[in-house]
């Protein structure tokens, strides 16, 4: 009798046992790992590393092909062509105020409406952007799904292009600086882009030259002038850098339309308010990048994407009738 108790005790025992260890192996772990931070993501960090030489073509130019992250400057702003200028401000004609003001307070930012973003704001902002380089063109693509070809096979400019939002860019080597010129601009009048995250006009009469090179493997560097005799009393420079990015890293599928009901009924007029440092930023407190995730095609809303530029309240998710 003492043995078949004690059988049924061990019994018993292995059983809560085996209980126990199945409820453990079913309880599901906790990811406590952090996320990185979106300055991390989206911005590039000062490369210290042994210097590596550039990747260079067949006929010996250096090759662009990367993805592309930003090296902020310390005190300047970004997504503003007066970076460079006095004062963070533009030299603005008389015309070119009345645009300005036209833009600050009656038109809605067209990158917010998913319009396509022209340059030179595309070069102006936070976002990495990806480049692939062939011998007859160059591809830029960038972050919000935008792309602009620039033509190397020898072609100039059009006398007269059909305008578009990036304009009509045809590329030339000077040494191992790419030099890329472009006209044939549409004109901010009509609402429907932006020179700038500042609101700044652009004008059909625009000429820009841009002037590439990458000293190095981790670098790519800029130096562009902005010509508009419309909005401009004079050219205006503009320089920037960027590094490349890790190993792996590459842009992400990014959606934009499923927000344009929401922002056309309760985003305001003009870039928001513009500091004295001449930075729009991404909200109160200095943010310098927007939230993430910027964007889905599936899954998780962009609540984060920087156009709610928390001059309104930022819901978590638009409302249920104007969702895309």
């Amino acid at each position: 009798m003492h043995h078949v108790s004690f059988r049924m005790t061990m019994t018993a025992a292995a059983v809560a046992a085996a209980v126990l260890s199945l409820s453990a192996c079913a309880k599901p772990s906790i990811n406590t790992t952090a996320l990185p931070s979106a300055e991390s993501v989206l911005l590039g960090k000062p490369y210290s590393g042994a210097e590596k030489p550039a990747p260079r073509d067949q006929e010996g130019k250096p090759l662009f092909t990367g993805y592309w992250k930003l090296l902020r400057e310390d005190g300047k702003p970004d997504g503003n062509l007066g970076k460079d200028q006095p004062g963070f401000t533009l030299p603005y004609t008389d015309q070119g105020k009345a645009a300005l003001h036209h833009n600050l307070t009656g038109t809605i930012d067209p990158e917010a409406r998913c319009l396509i973003t022209g340059i030179p704001r595309l070069l102006t902002g936070v976002l990495p952007f990806e480049i692939l380089h062939t011998p007859k063109r160059l591809g830029i693509f960038f972050y919000l799904s935008w792309h602009r070809w620039v033509w190397l096979d020898g072609r100039g400019t059009e006398e007269d292009p059909d305008p578009r939002y990036l304009g009509n860019a045809a590329g030339r080597w000077e040494g191992d600086t790419l030099v890329v010129e472009s006209n044939g601009f549409k004109d901010s009048a009509d609402g429907k882009f932006w020179l700038d995250d500042n609101g700044n006009p652009q004008s059909s009469q625009a000429r820009i030259i841009e002037r590439w090179t990458r000293p190095d493997f981790h670098h790519l560097q800029l130096e562009l002038t902005y010509t508009d005799p419309v909005y401009y009393s004079q050219p205006v420079t503009y320089t920037r850098s960027w590094v490349i990015g890790e190993p792996g890293e590459t842009l992400e599928e990014f959606s934009c339309e499923w927000n344009t009901p929401w922002v056309l009924t309760h985003l305001e007029p003009g870039p928001g308010a513009i500091g004295a440092d001449g930075n729009r930023g991404f909200g109160p407190g200095g943010q310098i990048v927007p939230d993430l995730p910027l964007g889905s095609v599936d899954s998780a809303r962009g609540t984060g994407y920087w156009l709610y530029r928390k001059n309104k309240p930022k819901p978590s998710d638009p409302p249920s009738g104007n969702a895309r």
